[in-house]
């Protein structure tokens, strides 16, 4: 292949710019914000079912306590009831006056241990509803970190996005310098060497395999007509000659 030494200069800018989208793109990859929002997505989803759970033990226990609270105030009608029908001198046969003491003091044990009943339950709502708050918070801090780290991310984005765009504006002229054939052959080196289609000979080495052509193979390039497309016998990418090959 043949093509205007000028025009394997420009290869030489080509992949410059390449390189350095290249760089570009495999930066807005991996992005630490990525990992990061990664891992407060998940954690978030955590947290938001811990929390929602969380409220269901809440829920219950708020439905035992105002069990418990009912259960006490029934049980405190009813020896109110009792306690005045004996005050108010309604139950005069003694023996219906001692069944209805007896039955008092059970009504107050039934309410002693009805109000210790109604305190435990109290104590576990209580503590319920403190690690709900303690989720709830988690949850909150959670979604600011994720949409602080969300927010940082698509400021990066959208910087390596501009210089994405600035390189491949200055790239189309250089596109235009070389010849359709060449750029094909570099096009495809590109895809089969990572991204390195196109390397300078410089002091007398590959910049593309950084190896160090051996005295035959310099020989030989100094015959070439300078319009030959050289390739390098090690990694076969395009070999650019220029002022600083060692020639």
């Amino acid at each position: 292949m043949k093509a205007d030494p000028s025009a394997q200069l420009r290869l030489l800018d080509l992949q410059r710019l390449d390189a350095a989208a290249d760089q570009l793109r495999h930066q807005r990859a991996h992005l630490p914000e990525d990992a990061q929002i990664a891992e407060l997505t998940v954690r978030r989803g955590d947290v938001l079912g811990r929390s929602r759970d969380q409220q269901i033990v809440v829920d219950d226990l708020t439905a035992a306590q105002e069990k418990a609270d009912a259960d006490v105030e029934q049980v405190k009608v009813r020896r109110k009831r009792d306690q005045d029908r004996i005050d108010q001198g309604l139950i005069s046969n003694p023996k219906d006056l001692e069944r209805m003491q007896h039955e008092m003091e059970t009504l107050e044990r039934r309410i002693a241990t009805l109000e210790d009943e109604e305190l435990e339950v109290m104590e576990d709502l209580e503590a319920a509803q403190s690690d709900l708050t303690a989720m709830r918070t988690d949850l909150a801090e959670t979604e600011q970190r994720l949409e602080e780290a969300t927010a940082a991310r698509d400021a990066k984005r959208a910087e390596i996005d501009a210089e994405l765009e600035r390189l491949g504006a200055e790239r189309a002229p250089v596109v235009a310098d070389v010849p359709a054939e060449l750029l094909s052959l570099y096009d495809k080196l590109r895809v089969s060497k990572n991204g390195v289609g196109a390397a300078e000979l410089r002091a007398r080495q590959c910049s593309g395999c950084m190896l160090s052509l051996d005295p035959a193979e310099l020989a030989e390039i100094r015959t070439r007509a300078e319009d030959d497309v050289v390739r390098c016998e090690q990694c076969q990418r395009i070999l650019v000659r220029t002022g600083e090959s060692g020639l």
